[in-house]
């Protein structure tokens, strides 16, 4: 197991030039942070990183009551962000759950000042006993006339709808609006990870239809990393919503058995990997997910083999938190994919990879 340190020093690069998990955030905020914590203890985690966002949360809310509503956004999301890492990589203990309704909060003060704000959207959802009543999701819509196409978009195993504002903010200039919700098992989303979790999809697209300025024949969806796995899904059992779907770096099958799982401990992904993992389940503990993870395979479940949606599978060659088998196994069952691999590590992110998917989600869309 890595050190906080050791930790630290791969972060370093990524916490420089701002990109995930260091979105809206400073460097030295990080350096202040985890200079000072010698453990994963996950309250100690989430007590240190809640207390730096503090300032800049006070900060926004100074900044608001004078009328200064750019210093106020800005600050709500460094705050957002600061808060982010604090729950990171799941909300799997009081303080970081708490730490998730902070970070939550403040992106959403942010947002209202957006130049196309942010709305949160209830989708009902015909849940079983204990599951919640609605998926939870953040909707944009240009002010534009007409039923517009949409971009559906989910994030992964520690990448929630917050997250991923900046991310799928390009559409809304091409005439889509966009909305992202959370995969089972993490953050808002009503229901745990389980072998027939792509019910809560039944939910959003019955919302989507039900919406007079969407066009629900023109929907493409994008699943980043764990929500990889349910974009290969979906794609299946929900092959007549879509235009089209994007994998970026997810899994199918061989991730789930024990062989990869024991080896992707010590892979890219800084620290527990497993357990965050197994958090979807709502379990806790590396034996928990090799026990379980098995049950969550595609081939296994037969649903490779049925008609599918277009298809788009992005990734990198070298991955080390999901097998690459498993896109391979994606290309060789069940309706032709399109398929395009990058050099580097778990999603393949070089210059080139988010204009590719980009410009095939604008031709499955039809805007330009």
């Amino acid at each position: 197991m890595r050190t906080v340190a050791q930790v630290w020093n791969n972060w370093k690069d990524a916490a420089r030039i701002g990109v995930y998990p260091f979105e809206h955030t400073k460097y030295e905020d990080h350096e202040k942070v985890l200079s000072g914590l010698s453990t994963f203890a996950r309250e100690a985690w989430a007590q240190a990183y809640s207390v730096a966002a503090q300032p800049f949360e006070e900060a926004a809310t100074a900044a608001e009551r004078t009328g200064n509503f750019e210093v106020a956004k800005q600050n709500y999301l460094r705050a957002s962000g600061l808060y982010r890492l604090a729950r990171w990589p799941a909300c799997n203990s009081p303080g970081k759950k708490t730490a998730y309704a902070k970070s939550k909060e403040t992106f959403l003060a942010a947002a209202k000042y957006f130049d196309i704000p942010v709305a949160r959207v209830e989708m009902p959802f015909d849940g079983r006993p204990g599951e919640g009543r609605a998926v939870i999701g953040y909707f944009r819509r240009p002010s534009l006339p007409g039923k517009l196409p949409l971009v559906l978009g989910w994030g992964g195993l520690d990448y929630y709808k917050e997250d991923a504002a900046d991310l799928f903010a390009p559409f809304l200039s091409k005439g889509a609006a966009t909305l992202t919700i959370d995969i089972p098992g993490t953050a808002d989303a009503p229901i745990l990870a389980s072998p027939d979790a792509e019910r809560m999809w039944d939910a959003v697209f019955a919302w989507i239809k039900s919406r007079a300025d969407l066009d629900a024949s023109r929907v493409v969806g994008w699943g980043l990393s764990t929500g990889g796995y349910w974009a290969a899904k979906v794609a299946h059992t929900h092959a007549a919503h879509f235009r089209g779907v994007v994998n970026h770096g997810g899994c199918a099958h061989y991730t789930f058995q024990r062989e990869w799982i024991e080896k992707a401990q010590s892979g890219y992904y800084p620290f527990e990997l497993a357990e965050t993992l197994a958090s979807t389940l709502g379990l806790n503990t590396l034996e928990d997910w090799i026990a379980n993870a098995p049950k969550l395979s595609l081939l296994t479940q037969g649903v490779l083999d049925r008609p599918c949606a277009p298809l788009l599978l992005i990734n990198g060659v070298a991955d080390t938190v999901f097998n690459m088998e498993d896109m391979q196994l994606l290309l060789q069952r069940g309706s032709p994919k399109t398929a395009r691999f990058y050099p580097g590590e778990h999603m393949g992110i070089t210059p080139e990879t988010f204009p590719t998917i980009y410009e095939w989600v604008n031709e499955r869309l039809a805007v330009s």
